[in-house]
């Protein structure tokens, strides 16, 4: 019989796959493991050994003003362009030209020689491939029109096709070119590709049905037109795809996984104002030069699409975003080419991984004991299937990358739970009630002084953190739910990493508002320097999610802060039985206050003069504090002095705008409201504060005479929270 300690990790890592099991059927799941494809490809990514085989031409915002500037032409092009771009390409030796273009209709009816020449030219080079495009709902042809040259391919065993995979690639609706231009084409291509939920476009298929004919993507077609034999052939049992003698994997659904090369732009791009002033070099110009080279397409495979952001062809791919469409067609011509196309893991694979991940986890978490050995067991065991998937990119497989390490981890959870059952109740309750609160460190210090943890408080010194979200309500009325909490998750994660690597403790979470205060359950002497220094990290790390935010939500949130140091009664208040670990007093109120604050001064870091005074000169190299004024927040009748928190960057940018600030408030602090208001005036347009002081002088002159009265005491007293 197996030993109780095997039986142990026997248990845990069947834990660990049960945990993945579960995992799999959340929403989240494979957005992450999405995520974490994208992240090894971004890293791995590398040219091939087709990939200068392969030239794109770009019509591009450069190329559309040029052509306006040169020829008064405005979009669209007239078909004489592409007919020329055809002409030239040919001419220089292109292997194959594949436009991502859809000609579906006539040239206006005052230039029919224009559909003409662009007939005339793709005939004469027979190795042009055209946009097909085929969809569910759009699409004027639903059979194969007349007139338009059908796929010349031999197709071997479509008849083991499964009905549902037939029944997904088959499309009953179509987009063709135009009857004369669709019969001198080579060959149709294709041109549909589907992002994943996230929008990003990972994988492309190779063919789809319409009409009873089998038609390649406009990626294929091209290595089919040089083909001296047109014929595919299809493995549905082992899952290939097979053309030409080169030998692609493809998944269920019969598409092509992409070995991207590196971002938009790896393949060697022209714009097509180059090739068009390589025809006509007087057309030049010094922004875009004529192709100098003459053998920059002999012989090379060459693809036409749109890069113009206005046209409407910009996906995203596991690169990055603004990635052309028609790049995507490229990257799988370059796969076939260069005979390293990846593929899926077989599922049996992927879970042998997984087991195996969380055997050797549930292990280590078994035989190691104390906690050194075990975290340091942990930084060995969790890295190796993040190690592991990498590998087997490079050996062209898509091996999951979140199952893997979710099992681990849960199986060694798992493993050491069992090893600390015994330590007590106790500790147990201490490490799971603070573990989202505290950082790590000062846990083991608590589990130490476990009778810091009593029901009860004591008065201590502490540093307060209040934030809050600008415009969050009216940001959260206008999204999903489903968007709205993976944003906060994101949010208030970046947030709180700041916070418990300051040392801080989190109060609680109250929506978007995060609340949190320095100094307790152990004591730090540099509480208000650690708080401050938090307050600016997180301004600064939510200026680097930013941009992202935007692009997710269609906006960029701002955080108002304020900050305050004074004496609070902080511990376990609450029942017998359940409590929680928090903190209450006037000053926690006031530290409230001056987070609301920021909206009247439009400021976004607001701090009290008792903990600037704390923070000493423990800043002075980040942080540059500037006076704000002397404020009596509603409900308190003692004025107090408010700060800003600026980084040292922006204090300097902003040097002379600031110079101006203070004396404008030492004038408004003197009584002279005129002068303060010249002063505050001057500089409303470049500073918030200034243009609240100009506002406020403003309503002051209009019932006080300047200089104020003798009880003038500079105290802006707020009418609201």
């Amino acid at each position: 019989m197996l030993s109780s300690r095997w039986r142990r990790v026997i248990l845990a890592a069947l834990a660990g796959v049960a945990l993945v099991a579960l995992l799999q059927q959340q929403w989240f799941y494979h957005t992450w493991e999405d995520r974490t494809w994208d992240w090894r490809v971004r890293l791995l990514a590398a040219p091939g050994a087709a990939t200068d085989q392969i030239r794109l031409v770009l019509l591009d915002q450069d190329s559309l003003a040029w052509a306006e500037a040169v020829y008064g032409v405005a979009w669209p092009w007239p078909r004489e362009f592409y007919a020329a771009i055809v002409s030239w390409l040919h001419g220089q030796g292109a292997r194959a030209v594949a436009f991502d273009v859809l000609f579906t209709e006539n040239q206006a009816r005052d230039r029919p020689e224009d559909d003409a020449a662009l007939v005339q030219a793709v005939a004469t080079a027979g190795t042009v491939v055209g946009a097909l495009f085929l969809g569910r709902d759009s699409g004027d042809a639903v059979t194969w029109p007349e007139g338009v040259r059908r796929p010349q391919l031999t197709i071997q065993g479509l008849a083991d096709m499964p009905a549902a995979l037939a029944e997904r690639l088959a499309y009953p609706r179509a987009a063709f070119p135009f009857p004369e231009l669709g019969n001198a084409l080579a060959m149709l291509g294709t041109v549909q590709a589907q992002g994943g939920e996230d929008g990003v476009v990972r994988q492309v298929p190779l063919i789809s049905l319409f009409g009873g004919h089998v038609v390649p993507s406009l990626g294929l077609a091209p290595l089919l037109v040089g083909a001296q034999q047109r014929w595919i052939s299809l493995n549905f049992q082992d899952r290939f795809f097979e053309v030409d003698g080169v030998r692609i994997p493809i998944d269920h659904s019969a598409e092509a996984l992409l070995r991207f090369r590196g971002p938009a732009g790896t393949h060697t791009a022209y714009s097509a104002a180059q090739v068009l002033q390589s025809m006509d070099p007087s057309t030049a110009t010094d922004q875009t030069p004529a192709i100098a080279d003459p053998d920059a397409f002999r012989n090379r495979y060459v693809f036409f699409g749109f890069s113009a952001p206005g046209l409407m062809d910009l996906r995203t791919a596991p690169v990055g975003g603004a990635y052309p469409g028609v790049e995507f067609w490229a990257t799988l011509l370059d796969n076939l080419l260069s005979g390293d196309a990846l593929r899926k893991a077989d599922p049996l694979l992927a879970w042998a991984t997984v087991l195996g991940c969380c055997l050797l986890a549930a292990l280590a978490g078994n035989v190691f004991v104390s906690a050194w050995s075990q975290a340091a067991a942990l930084a060995v065991v969790a890295p190796l299937p993040v190690v592991g998937s990498f590998v087997a990119y490079q050996q062209g497989l898509w091996l999951p990358m979140v199952g893997p390490v979710a099992g681990a981890l849960g199986a060694f959870t798992m493993s050491s739970l069992m090893n600390y059952a015994m330590e007590g109740q106790q500790k147990r309750f201490i490490k799971n009630a603070f573990q989202q609160y505290l950082h790590p460190a000062v846990i083991e210090q608590l589990i130490q002084h476990p009778e810091k943890l009593t029901l009860g408080g004591e008065r201590r010194m502490l540093s307060i953190f209040f934030s809050d979200l600008e415009g969050f309500t009216t940001l959260s009325e206008n999204l999903d739910a489903e968007t709205v909490t993976r944003f906060l998750n994101n949010y208030l994660s970046a947030m709180t990493d700041i916070i418990l690597e300051e040392g801080g403790t989190v109060d609680k979470y109250e929506g978007d508002a995060i609340i949190a205060f320095w100094n307790a359950p152990l004591d730090q002497p540099d509480h208000a320097a650690r708080a401050l220094r938090a307050a600016l990290r997180c301004q600064q790390r939510l200026e680097a999610l930013r941009p992202g935010y935007q692009a997710r939500l269609g906006a960029a949130p701002r955080m108002r802060i304020g900050v305050n140091t004074g004496e609070a009664i902080v511990g376990n208040l609450g029942s017998s039985t359940r409590f929680d670990y928090t903190m209450i007093s006037d000053a926690v109120n006031l530290a409230a206050r001056l987070e609301s604050l920021n909206k009247q001064f439009g400021t976004y870091t607001m701090c009290s003069a008792a903990s600037k005074e704390a923070c000493g000169t423990a800043l002075e190299a980040d942080a540059c504090f500037r006076e704000l004024g002397r404020v009596q927040v509603k409900g308190k009748a003692r004025p107090v002095v408010v700060h800003e928190l600026l980084g040292q960057a922006c204090a300097q940018a902003r040097a002379g705008v600031l110079t101006q600030f203070r004396q404008g408030l030492d004038a408004f602090y003197a009584g002279t409201l005129q002068a303060a208001s010249r002063i505050f005036e001057a500089i409303a347009d470049q500073d918030p504060a200034a243009a609240a002081y100009a506002e406020k002088c403003r309503d002051l002159l209009a019932v006080t005479p300047s200089p104020a009265p003798d009880d003038w005491t500079g105290v802006w007293v707020m009418t609201s929270k």
